[in-house]
């Protein structure tokens, strides 16, 4: 892979996402060199090479949140603590107004499951609710309930698949999605 090229493709789209997510402007082009050096010092790494926009756009958002832990860090005068961890993924932040937020937004894609499956993953997976727990208040082996909670989650995912092409660290993390023109979205 060429370094040159593939800068050349993606440098334009690294920092319109870099300007989306940082509050002092004059700090992207510093960020974008940053980006810049890691892609060319990690790009030997990457082991599936249809994957680059990804994997680029994966050491942007890592570099976002350096950058924003930095600042919080340093005590500076850019952003407050506060900001910073609302611009930091939500996995890092532990907010419970973004959590309910995030409830919020999949809502209506709950809706689109069977009432059954999506109350299963309303009380697993939102209210946290032990599956053992659950199991025994509503009668149900544990093994079936297990069953029936990968169920729901598998046709909750196939929801998601319909609406959006999700772009994923290694980890499984989604960092980026891109919405499929066709989906709509209906009561079901």
């Amino acid at each position: 892979m060429d370094i040159e090229q593939i800068w050349q493709a993606y440098k334009q789209s690294l920092k319109a996402f870099l300007h989306s997510r940082i509050s002092q402007p004059e700090d992207v082009d510093d960020l974008l060199q940053d980006i810049f050096i890691k892609t060319f010092t990690k790009l030997e790494q990457l082991e599936n090479p249809s994957s680059i926009k990804p994997w680029l756009f994966q050491l942007a958002n890592n570099t976002i949140t350096d950058y924003y832990r930095k600042k919080a860090t340093h005590g500076t005068n850019f952003i407050s603590q506060q900001e910073a961890e609302q611009l930091i993924p939500f996995e890092l932040t532990n907010d419970e107004q973004t959590k309910q937020n995030l409830v919020n937004c999949i809502q209506p894609f709950l809706q689109q499951l069977p009432a059954k499956e999506a109350q299963l993953i309303k009380a697993i997976d939102i209210e946290s609710h032990s599956q053992k727990a659950y199991a025994e208040a509503h009668q149900l082996s544990y093994s079936t309930l297990k069953s029936q909670v990968q169920k729901s989650r598998r046709n909750l995912k196939a929801v998601f698949d319909n609406c959006c092409h999700f772009y994923t660290d290694k980890d499984g993390r989604v960092f980026d999605y891109q919405r499929k023109p066709d989906f709509k979205l209906g009561k079901k």
